[in-house]
């Protein structure tokens, strides 16, 4: 019923946006700990210094990431368009 070609192109998508969000992710979730450790330390409970240094190392993760990502999403462009050629 379901063309072959078709879930794998699926799955395949699905794992390269894991593996591109994972580090993202998991530096966020690692700051983010260790400010709630700051946080419970010094009982300071300010939403802003959660917020503000999450999206500055989420962002610094991007930009050092970039050419890692783009060569996944390069590699995995012309792997499409090798299996989408008849």
């Amino acid at each position: 019923m379901y063309d072959e070609s078709l879930i794998f192109m699926v799955r395949e998508t699905i794992l390269l946006t894991l593996k591109i969000i994972l580090p993202i992710l998991g530096a966020g979730v690692l700051i983010g700990l260790l400010i709630s450790i700051v946080q419970s330390v010094t009982s300071i409970q300010d939403q802003t210094l959660t917020f503000v240094p999450k999206i500055v190392v989420m962002l610094a993760v991007v930009v050092l990431l970039t050419p890692w990502i783009v060569q996944r999403l390069g590699d995995f462009a012309s792997a499409l368009l090798w299996v989408a050629t008849p």
